[in-house]
């Protein structure tokens, strides 16, 4: 997919626009940002908006995360038990010590 990220008001009313022209390219929309397809037609919209506001626009090639391939299994279980967690303002860090879940510091550290 292609990810478009508008930084001024001109850029996001031409974002709209064509949003709303070419909405079958358009896979989400997300107010100063949006994601289109990535076809010739998706990068031709993503390259005119560029092309008419400049660095105002930012264009980025992106792909959907598959948590199951790129996650590890520790990361997932560690997810899973704070959001079923008791207190809901127990800070992760607090949460995490003392289990055998991943401290925020080495979740830091480890890229995917």
């Amino acid at each position: 997919m292609l990810l478009v990220v508008t930084y001024s008001r001109a850029a996001r009313g031409s974002l709209r626009n064509v949003c709303r022209t070419h909405d079958a390219c358009v896979v989400r929309r997300f107010g100063r940002a949006a994601l289109f397809e990535e076809t010739e037609l998706g990068a031709f919209l993503a390259l005119r908006l560029r092309e008419k506001h400049g660095s105002d626009v930012q264009l980025e090639r992106t792909e959907p995360l598959n948590e199951f391939e790129t996650v590890p299994e520790r990361v997932r279980n560690a997810a899973v038990a704070y959001e079923a967690r008791e207190h809901a303002s127990t800070p992760y860090a607090k949460f995490a010590a003392g289990t055998d879940h991943p401290d925020p510091e080495r979740l830091r550290r480890r890229e995917l």
